[in-house]
């Protein structure tokens, strides 16, 4: 389909960066010439508008039950990109309805012209609506870090999303590494148990895409205590660095995937 490509980023476990990730993520994408909106699709629980240091007046749930339109919930952020946010505490986005459904599809249909890239940053955790906010994004990316428990919930929602979506190709980003070498130890690692533990019923096998890794930098928690993106705050840190690294390996992923589609059979 023409238009945004739409990247879903997401994890097993909370606490793990995700949200830091999309908003410098797009910040990084934005720098290098991209048009590029992110969709806060954490809908009960949404902490974007924290990140981003962001009040907006019209939110998605606005959109969602009629109040304003589509275009009005479309706010500029630091960085040089937009977001749509969420009105957090919303119990009612907290399960997947058949309203909730219809708009979120809705939602990126009609965005989709407008931009190169959406990024949906999801909830964490494989609820039904986290799956079905993944399953309209081209592609995951699923954001872990080094403990045993954030790796065991990066694997099962690798896992789910393979029998599940029949995604047999995922994203991943390591936060918060300590050593050089440790998030692709860590990739290593998860792919290594995927292969041997999970069976597709068509024999295929499911493949790591490893962005890279962000630093365990003093500068993320700085720039997220002061409410400003950590691109823009520090942009000479070694965890912004490696954002622009993840940006620069996500755009010619992109474009090595466009290319091969349009290519002569």
């Amino acid at each position: 389909m023409s238009g945004a490509h739409i990247l879903a980023i997401t994890s097993g476990k909370g606490g793990v960066g995700k949200t830091m990730l999309s908003a410098n993520l797009a910040a990084a994408l934005a720098r290098r010439g991209e048009k590029v909106l992110v969709i806060d699709a954490d809908l009960g629980l949404a902490n974007l508008d924290v990140v981003l240091n962001l009040h907006p007046r019209i939110t998605l749930h606005d959109v969602f039950t009629g109040k304003a339109p589509l275009d009005q919930a479309v706010i500029d952020a630091p960085g040089g990109f937009q977001v749509m946010l969420a009105g957090s505490g919303l119990i009612e986005y907290s399960r997947l309805t058949p309203q909730v459904r219809e708009q979120l599809a809705l939602l990126l249909d009609t965005v989709r012209p407008r931009y190169d890239r959406v990024l949906i940053d999801t909830g964490a955790g494989i609820s039904d609506i986290v799956l079905y906010a993944v399953s309209l994004a081209d592609e995951v990316l699923v954001v872990a870090t080094p403990e045993p428990p954030a790796l065991a919930d990066a694997y099962a929602t690798i896992k789910v999303l393979a029998m599940q979506q029949g995604r047999t190709s995922t994203m991943l980003v390591v936060n918060q590494t300590q050593r050089p070498g440790e998030g692709r130890h860590v990739a290593t690692q998860l792919q290594a148990v995927l292969q041997r533990f999970v069976q597709l019923a068509d024999g295929a096998s499911i493949t790591l895409q490893p962005l890279g890794n962000i630093t365990l930098d003093t500068a993320v928690r700085q720039s997220v205590q002061k409410r400003q993106l950590l691109m823009l705050a520090y942009p000479g840190s070694d965890a912004a660095q490696d954002i622009r690294e993840i940006a620069r390996r996500l755009a010619e992923a992109t474009a090595t995937a466009a290319a091969g589609l349009q290519s002569p059979p």
